[in-house]
């Protein structure tokens, strides 16, 4: 069964766009990257998901139920974290996260302790003295309490402190091995790429590009250096793109047969090369570039 499927959802705010013919699917068990710059769309997609916005048009389901006419069941099983978090102020976070675990009517005691304990939230503080980065805590337990069958996650590690973004993916790996489908929306590409089976780039609310990391990072993609014996004011290789030029130093992106690149090097004065996998900033703004 698909965890996630979009069919041409689209959302208009009066004249501004939203997003556009928003189509994918995500399967159970699998941990889906969603990510683009700020505006890109990514946080209206999640709030259309949710029900909390209705759509233009189109159609969505979660877990093979519709979105818009079944979210009542469909909230039984999945896990929320936005990206803001707001809470009662005056409520504990041990009242807090109790309260949650009334909706789901199971009794979650155990694994609220346990997340706790992983993520040093005093139970006993009220939720307007807390920091950001203990909200966003907060904030992680209780989308995880009940043990959803799907995670969406938006901006989830914003306010925390590298310790805890350690923890908060050591979580997720846990979680997703119950196969627990996650989606991901960041636009922090390290972690994307450190994590996620799957990604889906998104810009000005329409979807460029859908693929496996794998497929991204064997690409014929490559990011090449070169220092040079002599200054060059130009380079003139096709397939060579987002060229910069330092001085003696030159560094672009490639894309194409490595015989070709290796000709055009050839004609070079070069005193030093490096050749090497892309990062995924690199493939980001590679079709980024292309749009």
């Amino acid at each position: 069964m698909q965890a996630v499927e979009i069919i041409g959802l689209t959302k208009y705010y009066g004249k501004a766009r939203g997003i556009e013919d928003i189509n994918l699917s995500v399967e159970e068990g699998e941990i889906f990257g969603f990510i683009g710059p700020n505006g890109a769309g990514k946080s209206t997609t999640i709030r259309l998901l949710l029900d909390l916005i209705h759509p233009t048009k189109g159609s969505a389901f979660i877990l093979g139920r519709n979105c818009f006419t079944e979210t009542q069941e469909i909230k039984k099983h999945i896990g929320y974290l936005p990206s803001e978090i707001n809470y009662y102020d005056d409520m504990s976070v041990k009242e807090l996260l109790n309260f949650s675990a009334n909706f789901y009517d199971l009794d979650c005691s155990q694994e609220i302790n346990r997340l706790c304990s992983i993520f040093e939230v005093d139970k006993s503080k009220r939720i307007y003295s807390l920091s950001l980065g203990n909200r966003k805590k907060v904030g992680i337990i209780q989308a995880l309490i009940h043990k959803p069958r799907l995670l969406i996650m938006d901006e989830p590690t914003s306010g925390l402190d590298p310790l805890m973004i350690k923890r908060f993916f050591d979580v997720l790996s846990e979680v997703n091995r119950t196969k627990c489908t996650i989606f991901f929306s960041s636009h922090v590409l390290s972690e994307v790429q450190r994590f996620c089976h799957r990604v889906g780039f998104i810009k000005e609310g329409k979807i460029m590009k859908l693929d496996s990391m794998e497929n991204l990072r064997n690409q014929t993609l490559r990011k090449v250096k070169l220092e040079l014996n002599s200054i060059r004011e130009n380079i003139n290789i096709s397939g060579a793109r987002d060229i910069k030029i330092e001085g003696k130093a030159i560094e672009f992106i490639y894309t194409g047969d490595s015989k070709r690149l290796i000709t055009g090097i050839g004609q070079m004065d070069i005193r030093d090369i490096w050749i090497e996998e892309p990062s995924l900033d690199d493939i980001f703004l590679h079709y980024y570039g292309e749009v």
